[in-house]
């Protein structure tokens, strides 16, 4: 079984509903001593670090979290919620992160950019693969899917298993052992997302 983790910050319908069509059943988990009792887990987000490390906290689920990707489980964070993986935000000043990935999360520099950019960055782009995993299996070396972010993670090439160009390359999914992270949004990214959450599923 599969649990969607509810800290009041995410958009946890389009997940569950992204699940059904694939034919998976998946919780939306409040209760943070219930986690342990599922296979995988999904953390979605979207908004504010700080409010979403906050909102954790203050629910239980950080450490909850955090001792069932030690259990060595699937653990799927996804935009805001791949950021939570790592060890810090700049967001707002520094908070700290779940720490399960080395890495810290940085709004995008615009005096990088060659050309004039939106940010957030939203639409659809291209991940270009740059190791194997097993949540992409399947999937054409460049394939598109679908962001809405201001912030990126900067970590070692080591986790960085998919990169994306918006104004400069950045690591845009990433894989430490067990715990995973999609900076877009597998769940509206139509067949490739599908694609993708179905790996999630068969891990």
């Amino acid at each position: 079984m599969i649990a969607v983790v509810d800290y009041n910050m995410g958009n946890l319908r389009s997940v569950y509903n992204a699940f059904e069509k694939i034919g998976s059943k998946v919780d939306i988990v409040q209760d943070h001593t219930k986690l342990q009792a599922y296979d995988k887990i999904i953390l979605p987000g979207v908004g504010a670090f700080g409010d979403a490390m906050a909102s954790l906290e203050s629910t239980g689920m950080k450490e909850a979290v955090q001792a069932f990707a030690q259990s060595g489980k699937p653990l799927l964070g996804i935009c805001l919620g791949m950021q939570l993986l790592f060890e810090s935000s700049c967001e707002f000043g520094t908070t700290q992160g779940l720490g399960l990935i080395e890495g810290e999360v940085v709004a995008f520099d615009k005096t990088r950019f060659s050309s004039k950019l939106k940010v957030p960055h939203m639409g659809w782009n291209e991940i270009f693969i740059q190791q194997d995993s097993p949540l992409l299996k399947g999937l054409q070396k460049e394939v598109y899917l679908y962001f809405v972010h201001s912030f990126h993670v900067v970590c070692d090439d080591a986790v960085t298993i998919g990169k994306t160009k918006y104004g400069y390359e950045f690591a845009s999914v990433v894989q430490k052992e067990n715990v995973f992270g999609f900076q877009p949004h597998p769940e509206k990214s139509h067949d490739n997302g599908l694609k993708i959450l179905k790996n999630f599923v068969e891990l």
